[in-house]
């Protein structure tokens, strides 16, 4: 479970800058014009547009939350902060918030009838290091767990 978790959390940690930085989603505008804007190119473009509430917000949300899950997730499963394994539940709760605004816009691009829009790399990196930290927060819970009763901090609950 350990060997699993640590590569969970290495897929996690290497993904996460590249849904950071690779195009999320391609945009056609009347065929002419293509935009690919990045995860980081959006929260820029709307600091840069005026939007700085909105900017901050995804910024926080998008990779502030995921930067600190995976700091925390490093250092719970280092040992070197136990109690940070209790906390990752409220950092997990939006990590998926992204995904699902990206997939708002594209669909409301789609629907609109004056652009094309299609995921691009991005997106499915973010997705996977989403999804890749979840399961390694769930597996640290799991470690943390057997090694509580193992110790005989609690007892095994259940039917035993």
């Amino acid at each position: 479970m350990r060997i699993a978790f640590a590569l969970f959390l290495l897929l996690a940690t290497l993904a996460l800058p590249l849904g950071l930085t690779l195009p999320l989603i391609a945009l056609d505008r009347l065929y002419f014009f293509t935009q690919t804007p990045s995860l980081l190119g959006v929260i820029a473009g709307l600091w840069i547009g005026g939007d700085r509430l909105l900017a901050a917000v995804v910024g926080l949300v998008s990779v502030a939350f995921p930067v600190v899950k995976l700091a925390a997730l490093h250092l719970a499963g280092l040992g070197a902060a136990p109690a940070l394994a209790r906390h990752l539940h409220a950092l997990g709760r939006w990590s998926m918030m992204d995904v699902l605004l990206v997939a708002l816009v594209i669909f409301a691009a789609k629907t609109s009838g004056f652009a094309r829009a299609a995921s691009e790399w991005g997106l499915w990196a973010y997705a996977v290091s989403t999804l890749a930290a979840a399961i390694a927060g769930q597996l640290l819970e799991r470690i943390a767990g057997a090694a509580a009763v193992e110790h005989g901090l609690v007892r095994k609950s259940g039917r035993d």
